[in-house]
């Protein structure tokens, strides 16, 4: 007797995911920053907090984007109420979805504890801002990533990464 065995393999598409952080209400160059993205081929946007104002949501309107809120977003409910009605994606304070067939996590950094949940969960990547800093490592199977900021730093900076080679790009906001 023979058994007839049929693999499926689950394929997904290539995915380059745009991240952002730290926009501290600075909603031009939070546009500037979308549009970088975008020209690079980003499909998704993660933004990981410190929004500040609607200004800075509008950018992120018309595109697959998923946010948190920050530490210096005391008006988040208000903030998550707008976004949720341009069709941005709000989970706060720690984010959890899938992109390009890989588990993202993302909360803003200021919180360990949500960052010592997204570990423990054993995502394939932890997205975070706050610290104003690049950051690209691992931590056991998980990788960290932090964009910069679009505020307060030497340079301003977003992150575009393609989920199917695990390639990673920082890219300067002129």
């Amino acid at each position: 007797m023979q058994l007839a065995v049929r693999l499926f393999t689950r394929h997904y598409a290539r995915v380059k995911l745009g991240i952002l952080s730290d926009s501290h209400g600075r909603h031009e160059r939070t546009n500037k920053a979308v549009q970088l993205l975008l020209a690079n081929g980003a499909s998704e946007l993660a933004h990981c907090g410190d929004i500040e104002t609607e200004q800075v949501i509008d950018q992120l309107a018309g595109i697959t984007a998923h946010l948190v809120f920050g530490n210096c977003d005391p008006d988040w409910r208000v903030l998550s109420r707008y976004a949720l009605g341009l069709g941005v994606l709000v989970q706060h304070p720690l984010a959890r979805f899938e992109c390009g067939g890989r588990a993202f996590a993302m909360t803003h950094g200021h919180d360990s504890d949500c960052v010592a949940a997204a570990l423990k969960e054993g995502v394939d990547y932890l997205l975070h801002g706050h610290t104003h800093v690049c950051r690209d490592e691992r931590h056991g199977a998980t990788r960290i990533i932090n964009p910069g900021a679009l505020h307060r730093a030497s340079e301003f900076t977003v992150a575009l990464l393609d989920t199917d080679s695990d390639e990673l790009q920082f890219l300067v906001v002129a």
